[in-house]
């Protein structure tokens, strides 16, 4: 049981570093970091990250039961995926922060807070392979990344974007692991 929040809690602080790295790029943008302005992009960015896993897992259940055999190997490959491309635009980012804007209107927020989320949609359907407690999990996704985001817009408006790479090859990272560490538990080469 424990294991399974601690994994959980890692899954949700991983997927929190695409969001806190683009809130970081946005607290570059801005002169002063206004609290409706962290609450906006807590919501927008904590929400989708809790919308996207829920359709996933609810997409994934329809036929889970059918690929139960090599469900294991699913995860691996979703999250090593997901993870390897985080890794992968951590070095893009400084293209990426060049396109940002100070406004956060629902014009500006929708596609970051879309674009952020679309990996979560994979996570979603790991988790109805690994029997995951769906509303636990979309209920840390979504507040962890909303407080990473609100924390990422005062930290970029403070230190500047000296987090932002680090943090989403962090996060990259421990989705890989926990990908390994689910086919490691399936081979029964570790037990958690």
């Amino acid at each position: 049981m424990i294991s399974i929040i601690i994994q959980t809690l890692l899954i949700s602080i991983s997927f929190s570093m695409d969001a806190f790295a683009v809130s970081i790029g946005k607290g570059l943008t801005v002169h002063k970091v206004r609290t409706v302005d962290a609450i906006k992009t807590a919501l927008w960015f904590g929400g989708f990250q809790a919308l996207f896993p829920l359709l996933g897992y609810f997409a994934a259940s329809a036929f889970s039961s059918y690929v139960t055999e090599f469900d294991h190997w699913i995860i691996f490959a979703l999250l090593a995926f997901i993870g390897g491309n985080m890794v992968r635009e951590a070095f893009e980012e400084p293209e990426e922060n060049a396109k940002e804007t100070p406004q956060f209107d629902w014009k500006h927020m929708l596609p970051l807070a879309v674009a952020c989320s679309i990996d979560a949609f994979a996570v979603g359907v790991s988790f109805a392979f690994m029997k995951t407690n769906v509303v636990f999990a979309v209920t840390c996704i979504g507040v962890v990344t909303g407080l990473f985001s609100a924390a990422g817009l005062y930290i970029g408006r403070i230190f500047g974007s000296r987090w932002q790479q680090p943090s989403q090859i962090a996060g990259g990272v421990v989705l890989i692991l926990i990908g390994v560490k689910v086919v490691l538990e399936h081979l029964g080469i570790i037990a958690f």
